[in-house]
């Protein structure tokens, strides 16, 4: 009964929280609702009885939305409203709905299909977070190094922009008087 209650109440804020992500021109207010939908996924987690991939869930997604959120502030003018310019909505439309049909036959072949099987079954005595780990690091070995180094390719890339910017920049001084920072060439 309980269980019942907190899925439908999960569902509604989650969609309404996605929702405000999507349709909202604040950014900042997208990425505080992006952040609070990724906490609510989680619930899901925890009411399947998922608890390790619930954790994930909060500790990977929601910290990775938060850096995004504190890059997103430092680096833009977050009281700014965005506009596009969308010249044609009705293929962005178009699109987006193929999009989702697809997704939708994707996810549902699995359920109705009679064939599927897990090709790792899990092994006897073993918890949640050891069976994860085991196939994490057998099957998915090399996608996982990939994915690590890709991940600190895109750090180093970003720390490199970030302080390539800050070179070149203008700052104002306490009389408002625009002084250019020099780089290191220029102070030679």
């Amino acid at each position: 009964m309980y269980e019942q209650i907190a899925f439908y109440l999960f569902s509604v804020l989650t969609i309404g929280l996605f929702l405000v992500t999507v349709l909202s021109k604040n950014l900042l207010y997208a990425m505080t609702s992006l952040a609070a939908g990724m906490v609510l996924v989680s619930g899901f987690f925890f009411l399947l009885g998922a608890d390790f991939l619930g954790v994930v869930q909060l500790i990977v997604y929601v910290g990775a939305v938060m850096a995004l959120y504190a890059f997103a502030m430092m680096f833009f003018d977050a009281t700014k409203d965005t506009k596009e310019n969308n010249t044609n909505g009705s293929w962005i439309f178009l699109l987006g709905g193929l999009t989702a049909l697809l997704l939708v036959m994707m996810f549902a072949a699995p359920i109705f299909s009679e064939s599927v099987v897990a090709s790792y079954p899990s092994v006897e005595g073993a918890t949640n977070p050891q069976n994860v780990g085991m196939v994490l690091f057998t099957k998915y070995l090399i996608p996982f190094e990939v994915a690590a180094v890709m991940l600190l390719v895109a750090m180093i890339a970003g720390i490199i922009l970030a302080g390539k910017k800050m070179d070149h920049s203008l700052t104002t001084n306490e009389d408002n008087i625009e002084v250019k920072t020099l780089s290191k060439e220029e102070e030679l």
